[in-house]
């Protein structure tokens, strides 16, 4: 017989009560179970009869896989026999598996689908999970991860926010700013960009419509914005075209794209190739010393600074004048603090 969402629900609220080498009476078990369940669907009472019943079949879930180590001290309380044990922490049964890998299965071939090579990077990344699951080997897919890195909280409020078109207050501090700032915010859209994620909006205390970039691991605080304030819309943002000309998430409105030219040393041609620096770079030429000349349209921005500047020695800026000058200064910049040291 199928279990249901009520059952499943007291199965935790028992496991919450007896975890982490906690004690409980019946009675107490009972009051929990009926709390949650009233919580969930706003009426129900738990029969003694039904937990007790809800005990044996945790001790005995041949169909969950729980085996839960219950047992009766002083004649009065339950408990784990080990303190360590949850339900949470019981492996899928083969059955889960099997349905889980076929699960994977269905929406590899969906991936293959137009409208559908979006999500074929989370399902190598499930089907990788779920063989080690399986077959209890090592995972072959490791993802960059970051357990340092701030502001991942905030996602949830704000992506709540965009799609039901609500303004926040928010408390921000800038690497630039000696204290925080506090004003209320119409979000439009989240980016995630190398590990760290933002935010586009509209500050309401800005006096013109521009388009303002928050990082959420400088974010402090989210809360309500006050009733007098109302969610400003933006109907001529589009993120596809906001993005498109860029690389990163630094741009001015006033900025226009200019064809960027630069010379890729032999070593370092590989990298260009299979990891451009937009979606716009063409190959232009290739010298007999086997570099070769790049383009893209851009609007040069802090970010694409960065990349040409990763390159170090293997590339040069052919033009424009002005983005040149500003690598040599940059590495004139650097080379000074060198000598410094010396």
């Amino acid at each position: 017989m199928p279990i249901n969402r009520n059952t499943l629900l007291r199965y935790k609220t028992i496991d919450r009560m007896l975890s982490r080498g906690r004690r409980a009476t019946l009675q107490e078990l009972i009051d929990a179970c009926s709390d949650a369940v009233f919580e969930f669907n706003g009426y129900g009472d738990v029969s003694r009869r039904t937990i007790q019943h809800d005990i044996e079949a945790m001790r005995h879930s041949r169909e969950l896989g729980y085996y839960a180590p219950i047992k009766v001290v002083d004649r009065k309380y339950y408990k784990y026999d080990d303190p360590n044990y949850s339900i949470t922490d019981v492996a899928l049964s083969e059955e889960d598996m099997r349905q889980l890998t076929e699960a994977v299965g269905l929406l590899k071939q969906m991936s293959s689908f137009r409208g559908f090579n979006d999500v074929e990077d989370v399902v190598n990344r499930l089907e990788d999970h779920v063989a080690s699951m399986r077959f209890k080997v090592k995972p072959v897919i490791l993802l960059e991860s970051n357990d340092r890195l701030r502001g991942l909280e905030h996602i949830t409020p704000l992506h709540d926010a965009i799609i039901d078109k609500e303004p926040l207050t928010i408390t921000y501090k800038s690497f630039q700013w000696k204290t925080p700032q506090i004003f209320c915010f119409s979000p439009y859209i989240l980016k995630e960009f190398r590990n760290r994620w933002f935010v586009f909006g509209r500050r309401h205390d800005a006096p013109d419509a521009k388009l303002h970039n928050l990082a959420l691991d400088r974010i402090e605080e989210i809360a309500e914005a006050p009733r007098t304030e109302h969610y400003i819309k933006n109907p001529s943002f589009h993120p596809q075209e906001y993005f498109r000309d860029i690389i990163g998430v630094t741009r001015n409105m006033d900025d226009k794209v200019e064809h960027i030219v630069f010379r890729v040393s032999a070593q370092d041609v590989p990298y260009v190739i299979t990891k451009p620096f937009h979606q716009s770079q063409r190959e232009v030429s290739q010298m007999d010393d086997g570099s070769m000349v790049f383009s893209i349209d851009v609007i040069p921005n802090f970010e694409l600074e960065r990349d040409i500047l990763g390159h170090g020695e293997h590339i040069t800026i052919l033009s424009p004048d002005s983005l040149a000058a500003r690598i040599r200064q940059r590495l004139r910049s650097s080379i000074a603090k060198y000598e410094e040291e010396e």
